[in-house]
């Protein structure tokens, strides 16, 4: 049994520790990570997971993008302690995360990732939406939160700021 709660400033460090253990090193070398410097997350959609006795075993964040004009979430990163894999961590992660931001009344997600893992979320490959390189264009994927909500959308995807 997993407990989801809001990331706090004094999980950083232990979420941190965890997406170094998840992904490769260099991961802030990546143009997603562009996108992030120097902007704060969407906090209220960043959550931890805990299990009953406290111990992170999986985390997800979110940031403010423009692609084009339009407004949308960055999602991103998600990651689930490899001793924990397999236990549907991610799925609560992914499905808490994407209700708040819908009740919060966001329009539209992002990410890149593999079609074949976030599409059973609903996300499907965006054309017309520019990753800064190098990010292959397969990979950029949406979803959207109303209806219609990537109809129009297309452009380089930049900081909201």
């Amino acid at each position: 049994m997993y407990s989801l709660a809001t990331e706090q400033p004094e999980d950083w460090w232990e979420v941190e520790a965890l997406y170094d253990l998840c992904f490769a090193p260099g991961r802030e070398a990546l143009s997603s990570y562009r996108l992030r410097d120097g902007a704060p997350p969407v906090a209220a959609l960043c959550l931890v997971a805990r299990d009953a006795d406290g111990i992170l075993g999986g985390a997800v964040r979110f940031w403010e993008v423009r692609v084009g004009a339009a407004r949308a979430l960055l999602l991103g990163p998600i990651a689930v302690h490899p001793t924990r894999q397999g236990e549907g961590l991610g799925g609560l992660l992914m499905n808490q995360s994407l209700g708040a931001a819908r009740a919060l009344g966001w329009e539209r997600v992002m990410l890149v990732g593999d079609a074949p893992y976030y599409g059973r979320y609903g996300f499907a490959p965006l054309t017309g939406v520019e990753m800064p390189p190098p990010t292959n264009p397969d990979r950029v994927l949406g979803l959207p939160l109303v209806p219609r909500a990537w109809q129009g959308v297309a452009g380089k995807v930049a900081p909201a700021g």
